[in-house]
């Protein structure tokens, strides 16, 4: 991922969508880490702004994050990697500002690999119910299509 960045070949969405789990994470780093991708000084989009997340290639929480980030901040653009990353990005400086609509298509398809991702305690529910609960903390309303 590094080196796509650095040949300047990071710059169309979905690069994530067939690497290696190892790959997805190191895509994360780099939406995080590079310079290129910070949001330093960029507004964020404002509140009311409707998202389309395609579920269709989520399937685990990397790639989650993968998806999410493109949707908010474009190519190889950050929203999070993991649920508290997610939650701070959920209260602005990183490219969307609540409330705002997020209609998840392909929903059923996404919630099917990440109902067995579970969150760290056994008796919390699955991390696809908590990113739901998350959402709706931040004032974005989730429409599962």
């Amino acid at each position: 991922m590094w080196n796509l960045l650095h040949a300047g070949l990071l710059n169309r969405t979905g690069l994530w969508h067939d690497v290696s789990a190892a790959d997805r994470r190191a895509r994360l780093s780099v939406a995080l880490w590079s310079r290129v991708f910070q949001r330093q000084g960029k507004a964020d989009a404002p509140a009311g702004r409707v998202y389309a997340l395609d579920g269709r290639g989520v399937v685990d929480m990397d790639s989650f994050y993968c998806a999410i980030g493109e949707v908010v901040n474009g190519p190889g653009g950050y929203f999070g990697w993991n649920l508290d990353a997610l939650d701070d990005c959920l209260r602005g400086g990183w490219g969307a500002t609540p409330p705002f609509p997020l209609c998840w298509e392909s929903s059923a398809q996404a919630r099917a690999h990440l109902m067995d991702s579970r969150s760290p305690s056994a008796d919390e529910p699955a991390v696809f119910e908590l990113l739901l609960q998350i959402f709706e903390e931040r004032g974005v309303r989730v429409v599962l299509r």
